[in-house]
C-alpha cells in the first residue's frame, strides 16, 4: 500500500528552511526532519486535497468506511467532532439531546460544555465498576421509547477500559429502528476490524465511530480514525472534516500524521495473520493464569483484565508485575488491566505468569460501590465554565461539581459537572483514590 506522506517527508530535504518549524530540521532528538508543516505539497490536513487526502483513502479501504479522517489530537478531537455532527444534522425542531452510556471518556462532558447539549444517561444494568455500563437492547428501546422525539444520537464506548464490549448490532438495531444514529466510542479497539470475523463497530452498524490508532497499532501518541460508516447519512461524511477542524489545532504534527500513514501499509502485510497469534498467545496466557490461581475476567482479545483477589488489589498486583519487568497499562483497587499487541514478543507474556507466580487466595467479591446518579442541578455548559474552587474529596457533599475530577486513565468522571454530589459519589470518591474534586463557588 502507498504512504503518500511518508515518501514527501522522506523526499523534502530543503537546506534553506525559512518556514515553520523553527528546529529547521536540525537538532538532538534525531527526528527533526521528519518534522513539517503546511509547505507546498504537504497538503493541509483541515483541507485535505492531496497526500494526507490519498493516506486517508487508503486508511478507509482498510477500515472499509465510506470516508475516514485522521486526528494528531487522539480520540478526544473525534468524540467533539462525533457529538457536534450529531446535533448539527438533528431534526429540526427537536431539542440538543444525546443518550448515553454513563461511562463516557470526559472528553464527552467536555463536549457537552462546550456544544451545550443535554446528555440523558443510560446507567448499567447489571452491578458494574466505574469503567463498565452495560448496555441490552431492551434497556436502550425503553429508554428511547421514553423520549418525545429521537435524540441526535446514542452514545456507547466500547470497548471500555476492562475490556468489555457492547452488543453494537443490537443497539444499532434499536437506533436505526426509531430514526436515530449510533455513535461508539472505540478508542481502545482500532484492531477489532482485522480480526475474522471484524469486531469493528463499523462492521456491526454503528454509524460514526473513533479509534485512537495509538492505543492498540503502531502508530505515534495522538494518533486517531474518525471513521463514518457507508450506510451513514452522506451529510456526516460532508461535514467531518469541518467538525474535526473545530476542535483541531491548525499545527497538526506531521510526525503522528506519518506514523497513521505508514500504518497503513502496516495493517496491508500480514497484520490480520500476526493478530490472530498474538490473540491466541493471550488466551493461552489466561489459561495459564487461570492454572495458577488467578481470575481473568471477559474482555475483548488483545486485553487482559484481573481481578484481585481477597487481600489484595490490583495495585498490588501491578506492583508485582513491575519488579517482573512488565508494567500494566491500569490498576485500581479491583483490576489490573494489560494491553498487548503483536509488537508483544512471546517472552513478553511470559513475563507476565512468572512475575504473578502462583495464587491461594480466595476469589473476592465484587464491592465496587454503584454509580452516582447525583441530582442534576445546572447543565454542563452551565456548570463547567462558572467559577469554581477544588476541596477535599471529603468536603464536596451537597456541593455543585465543577470540571469533572478523575484520574487518567480511565478518565471516567464519577461526577459530572452540573450534579449534586452525593453520599454514593463520596463512597466512589474514596474508593477511587479521588481526593480532591472542583465545586462551584457559594
Amino acid at each position: 500500500m502507498t504512504t503518500p506522506i511518508w515518501d514527501f517527508l522522506k523526499g523534502y530535504q530543503r537546506e534553506g528552511r525559512f518556514h515553520m518549524p523553527g528546529h529547521k530540521g536540525r537538532g538532538p532528538l534525531g527526528c527533526e526532519q521528519w518534522d513539517l508543516t503546511e509547505v507546498p505539497g504537504a497538503d493541509s490536513l483541515y483541507e485535505a486535497a492531496g497526500i494526507i487526502a490519498q493516506s486517508e483513502q487508503n486508511a478507509a479501504a482498510l477500515f472499509g468506511s465510506a470516508a475516514t479522517f485522521y486526528s494528531t489530537e487522539g480520540s478526544s478531537q473525534c468524540v467533539k467532532a462525533m457529538l457536534h455532527m450529531a446535533l448539527q444534522n438533528r431534526r429540526p425542531g427537536t431539542p440538543p439531546v444525546i443518550v448515553a452510556a454513563r461511562n463516557v471518556h470526559k472528553s464527552f462532558v467536555h463536549a457537552a460544555a462546550l456544544l451545550d447539549f443535554e446528555p440523558l444517561w443510560l446507567w448499567p444494568e447489571e452491578d458494574a465498576a466505574l469503567c463498565a455500563c452495560p448496555i441490552t437492547a431492551a434497556g436502550l428501546e425503553k429508554a428511547l421509547d421514553a423520549l418525545d422525539a429521537p435524540p441526535a444520537a446514542v452514545y456507547v464506548t466500547s470497548p471500555d477500559y476492562l475490556g468489555n464490549l457492547q452488543d453494537v448490532p443490537a443497539l444499532a438495531a434499536v437506533c436505526h429502528a426509531r430514526g436515530t444514529l449510533l455513535f461508539v466510542d472505540n478508542a481502545h479497539g482500532a484492531y477489532l476490524r482485522f480480526l475474522e470475523p471484524s469486531l469493528h463497530p463499523l462492521d456491526q452498524g454503528a454509524d460514526l465511530c473513533c479509534d485512537s490508532a495509538h492505543k492498540t497499532l503502531p502508530v505515534l501518541t495522538g494518533g486517531a480514525y474518525l471513521h463514518v460508516s457507508k450506510t451513514a447519512p452522506a451529510v456526516l461524511r460532508e461535514n467531518a472534516r469541518a467538525a474535526l477542524a473545530l476542535f483541531g489545532s491548525t499545527s497538526p504534527s506531521y510526525l503522528t500524521l506519518a506514523s497513521l500513514d505508514l500504518c497503513n501499509r502496516y495493517l496491508s502485510e500480514n497484520y490480520p495473520a500476526r493478530l490472530a497469534e498474538t490473540a491466541r498467545r493471550l488466551e493461552a496466557l489466561r489459561e495459564t493464569l487461570s492454572s495458577q490461581g488467578w481470575r481473568a475476567e471477559p474482555s475483548d482479545p488483545l486485553r487482559l483484565t484481573l481481578r484481585a483477589p481477597a487481600g489484595l488489589t490490583g495495585r498490588d498486583l501491578a506492583e508485582r508485575l513491575r519488579r517482573g519487568g512488565a508494567e500494566c497499562e491500569y490498576a485500581d483497587r479491583d483490576f489490573c488491566v494489560l494491553m498487548a499487541t503483536p509488537e508483544n514478543a512471546p517472552e513478553d507474556l511470559d513475563r507476565v505468569s512468572a512475575a504473578l507466580g502462583e495464587n491461594r487466595l480466595p476469589a473476592a467479591p465484587a464491592a465496587s460501590p454503584p454509580p452516582a446518579k447525583g441530582e442534576r442541578v445546572l447543565s454542563v455548559r452551565e456548570a463547567l465554565f462558572a467559577p469554581q474552587e477544588t476541596v477535599p474529596a471529603e468536603e464536596s457533599l451537597g456541593r455543585i461539581c465543577g470540571a469533572p475530577t478523575v484520574a487518567c486513565p480511565p478518565a471516567v468522571p464519577v461526577a459530572v459537572s452540573g450534579e449534586r454530589i452525593d453520599r454514593p459519589a463520596l463512597a466512589l470518591f474514596q474508593y477511587y483514590g479521588v481526593e480532591t474534586v472542583a465545586v462551584l463557588k457559594d
